[in-house]
């Protein structure tokens, strides 16, 4: 949670425009926490049902290009957060951001709303602006007009999960351990953390009446694009990148080549890879005046890449990131986030309904390898854990402790269980070496037939390129034994409740 400065007795009631974007979704929670009302504006109220903050909020549905509904959404509001970007809607993009900033200065002003917040872009000095940045700087030009009294904070890259610059540099680093590279991988960028941004964004709802300016807003550090692409891969674990400029990569070709090894969406990444080509360094941090730093300080570079990276290999498992569990910070994933964000996680799913008891399903589960083995292919797994072993892994020589229970910690074979809800889940980590991370979940799902459902999801997160070549090599192998296993599985299960049937008859005979 951000901490927050300025906060006054009495609670503002404040408008977070693009709650279902990345900065707006991770906002609303910090206000909340201060203290304040939020009403947030959205034209799928349907979309924000997956937040936790969900029924702590107003929800006001409205087209942002719509002057009545904004109107009536700006009704009885004391701050307004402009917080809408037509980036990636097309080449139109700065006519829509133009438009709609000119309903929200309007509503604003007519409404009597106190304070206008905008998060905008950094505008280098004697530079010819991206079309991305153009527009940012018009934007903040007509809130300022406006009549309302405005605060503009300009950044320049976002660090955490989800910003859709910092998912360009993710998977760019994480797929590309050898890079031909434009010329802008040698621009000076001023990088800042979500935690931080959100710390002034809080604070600006407190500002003094008298404050109507645009503040720099950037973390300690300040690098090259090339810089940070070497520092997330030391942070992430990977091996040094070997990057080389190329003068004649020009910003049209860089976004078709971003396109081609990310999976950011083109109309997104193109804007992005031309602004790559201004300087965006703070040139002022006035802001500290009024929304003081942490003790602590500013989070740096390393730790905001630690913290947009950590959650997977610390603990959470999901099928994707915006599937995560409720967020404990804002650098963690939302369920609005787009399926492109977090970087990569592959699944491999098999689900079974079975005639067995849950309970003899679940026997089964808890008591998987060791002597029972794996239920499908033994071979295989044996030949797993000999070439494990011969690069220095575990393989499978633990086995397990106990034949039929387990407890969360315990070693089983070349896993570890990671989390077990009795008669429901299992899910265990592998301590194999591997050129990633991965886990093997089984749940165990009631019907309301009264027959239990065998889940079982195969998960790896890759390492590097390697890791993105170790699971395509191994997709044909699933099949049959991740296929076998869950079938095998469910009929170890019903032979159980078949002979517990059995044998019930005959003591009743």
């Amino acid at each position: 949670m951000a901490e927050t400065h300025g906060t006054t007795a009495a609670p503002l009631t404040c408008l977070v425009t693009g709650a279902t974007g990345y900065i707006g979704g991770r906002l609303v929670p910090e206000l909340l926490a201060a203290g304040h009302r939020v009403r947030v504006m959205t034209r799928s109220p349907e979309r924000l049902r997956d937040h936790p903050w969900a029924g702590d909020v107003e929800i006001a549905r409205a087209d942002a290009g719509d002057p009545e509904a904004v109107a009536g959404a700006c009704a009885g509001v004391d701050v307004v957060y402009y917080l809408i970007h037509a980036l990636g809607t097309g080449p139109e993009f700065e006519g829509t951001d133009r438009r709609t900033a000119r309903v929200i200065a309007r509503a604003a002003r007519e409404a009597g709303v106190r304070r206008l917040v905008y998060l905008g872009g950094l505008q280098p000095e004697g530079e010819e602006l991206s079309p991305h940045l153009r527009s940012r700087a018009e934007v903040a030009e007509i809130l300022m007009g406006s009549g309302v009294p405005t605060a503009v904070l300009r950044a320049a890259v976002v660090l955490g999960s989800g910003s859709a610059s910092f998912e360009m540099l993710r998977y760019l680093t994480e797929r590309l351990p050898v890079m031909v590279t434009p010329r802008w991988v040698h621009s000076r960028i001023q990088p800042i953390a979500i935690r931080d941004v959100l710390r002034y964004l809080v604070g600006c709802a407190t500002l003094p009446p008298d404050v109507h300016r645009s503040f720099d807003i950037g973390g300690p550090d300040v690098m090259t694009y090339l810089e940070m692409m070497q520092r997330f891969a030391a942070v992430a674990g990977l091996g040094r990148r070997r990057i080389l400029p190329v003068p004649v990569l020009t910003p049209g070709l860089s976004s078709h080549w971003v396109g081609v090894i990310t999976p950011v969406p083109p109309s997104i990444a193109r804007p992005l890879v031309e602004s790559l080509r201004n300087t965006v360094v703070c040139s002022e941090h006035d802001i500290a005046r009024y929304v003081p730093d942490p003790p602590e300080g500013l989070l740096g570079f390393d730790e905001a890449v630690r913290l947009a990276v950590q959650r997977v290999r610390d603990q959470t498992v999901a099928t994707r990131w915006s599937s995560a569990s409720v967020p404990g910070a804002p650098s963690d994933p939302l369920p609005t986030d787009p399926d492109w964000a977090g970087g990569t996680l592959y699944l491999d799913e098999k689900t079974r309904v079975t005639d067995a008891s849950p309970e003899d399903l679940w026997r089964v589960v808890e008591g998987i390898g060791g002597d029972s083995g794996w239920y499908s292919f033994p071979l295989a797994w044996e030949v797993r854990g000999w070439l494990d072993r011969a690069v220095g892994g575990v393989g499978l020589r633990r086995g397990r402790r106990s034949p039929s229970d387990l407890y969360v910690g315990e070693a089983l074979d070349f896993w570890r269980v990671e989390a077990l809800d009795e008669g429901r889940l299992l899910r265990l980590r592998a301590e194999m070496r591997l050129p990633g991370l991965a886990w093997l979940e089984f749940h165990v799902e009631p019907q309301e037939d009264g027959r239990p459902l065998l889940r079982q999801k195969a998960t790896f997160k890759p390492s590097g390129l390697l890791g993105h070549l170790y699971w395509r090599v191994l997709v044909p192998f699933h099949g049959p034994i991740f296929g076998g296993m869950v079938r095998n599985i469910c009929r170890a299960a019903e032979q159980g409740t078949a002979a517990s049937v059995g044998s019930h008859r005959a003591q009743a005979a």
